[in-house]
C-alpha cells in the first residue's frame, strides 16, 4: 500500500521494523500521550492535502494525469509541500536528493528532477513492502528513484524515538526531505536528522515536513541552536508546515 490508495488516519506503525534493543521508557511514553492530546488540530488541518485545483495545477505543471495522485493528506503529503519541491526542484536542479519517507513526495520529486534534467534521488523508507509498491508507482509513469527499504534503530545523539538505519549517506546531498519517522514514534523523534546534515552540502537545503505541529517545533528549536550554520525558515502555504534550512557557504 501507498498513498496512491486510500490509507487510515493515523501511521502505520504497529508492523516496523526495528533493529537493536528499544523500549519505550514512561516518559517517551507520556510525551506520546501529551501530545498526541495537544496537537489534535493539527492533525485535523493535515486532513486537508490541498484543494482539487491545487492539485490538478500541481500535475498540469509535471505533465502527469490527475489519477497520478489520487489521494493527499493526513499522514501523507500535501499540495503545499508538494508544491515548494517542484519549485525547488525545477530552480536550483540538484544533483542529489535524499529523502527519508516515501510516497507522494517521492513521485513528485522523481519527475520533477526528470524534467530538470536529471539527478539521482535516493529514498528511505521503514516498510519493504511500502517500498516495492512505491517503486512499481513510479514504473507505471517511467520514472525511477534509488528506493530502499531501511529499518528503524533507536536514535543517535541523544534524541528520543528511532531513526532509520539507512547505511553509509553520500555527501554532497544538495536537497534532504524528512518525512518520517512518524510522530506516533515520538513527537521528537525527526530531530535525529540532525545527525545527517553534515552530508548536506554547503548551500543546499532540508525541508521537514508537519513543521507546524508542536514536536516538530520542538526539533526546529534544538535544530537552530546545534546548527548555526544554517538559517532555518518556516513557510506555512500548506496545511501542515514546512520548516526550510539552508546551509551557508
Amino acid at each position: 500500500m501507498t498513498t496512491r490508495e486510500a490509507t487510515s488516519l493515523l501511521p502505520r506503525a504497529a508492523d516496523t521494523a526495528v533493529i537493536g534493543e528499544y523500549g519505550r521508557s514512561l516518559s517517551e511514553w507520556a510525551a506520546v500521550v501529551a501530545f498526541g492530546a495537544i496537537q489534535w488540530p493539527w492533525l485535523l488541518r493535515s486532513l486537508h492535502g490541498g484543494t482539487l485545483a491545487q492539485k490538478h495545477a500541481l500535475l498540469d505543471r509535471l505533465d502527469l494525469p490527475y489519477d497520478a495522485l489520487p489521494y493527499l493528506g493526513s499522514w501523507k503529503a500535501d499540495t503545499g509541500l508538494l508544491k515548494l519541491l517542484v519549485d525547488h526542484i525545477l530552480e536550483h536542479k540538484p544533483a542529489l536528493v535524499v529523502e527519508f519517507g516515501a510516497g507522494a513526495s517521492t513521485l513528485v520529486l522523481a519527475r520533477a528532477m526528470q524534467q530538470a534534467g536529471g539527478g539521482t534521488l535516493i529514498s528511505f523508507d521503514q516498510h519493504p513492502d511500502f517500498v516495492d509498491a512505491t517503486r512499481q508507482w513510479l514504473a507505471d509513469y517511467a520514472l525511477e528513484a534509488d528506493l530502499r527499504p531501511a529499518p528503524l534503530k533507536p536514535s543517535p545523539e541523544g534524541w528520543p524515538g528511532l531513526w532509520y538505519d539507512h547505511g553509509p549517506l553520500p555527501n554532497g546531498i544538495e536537497l534532504m526531505l524528512i518525512d518520517g519517522p512518524p510522530w506516533s514514534v515520538h513527537p521528537l523523534t525527526r530531530g535525529a536528522a540532525v545527525s545527517e546534515f553534515d552530508h548536506i552540502a554547503p548551500g543546499g537545503t532540508v525541508m521537514l515536513d508537519d513543521a507546524a505541529r508542536p514536536g516538530e517545533r520542538l526539533v526546529a528549536r534544538r535544530w537552530r541552536k546545534l546548527r548555526p550554520d544554517f538559517d532555518f525558515d518556516m513557510d506555512k502555504s500548506g496545511t501542515k508546515g514546512t520548516l526550510i534550512g539552508r546551509r551557508r557557504l
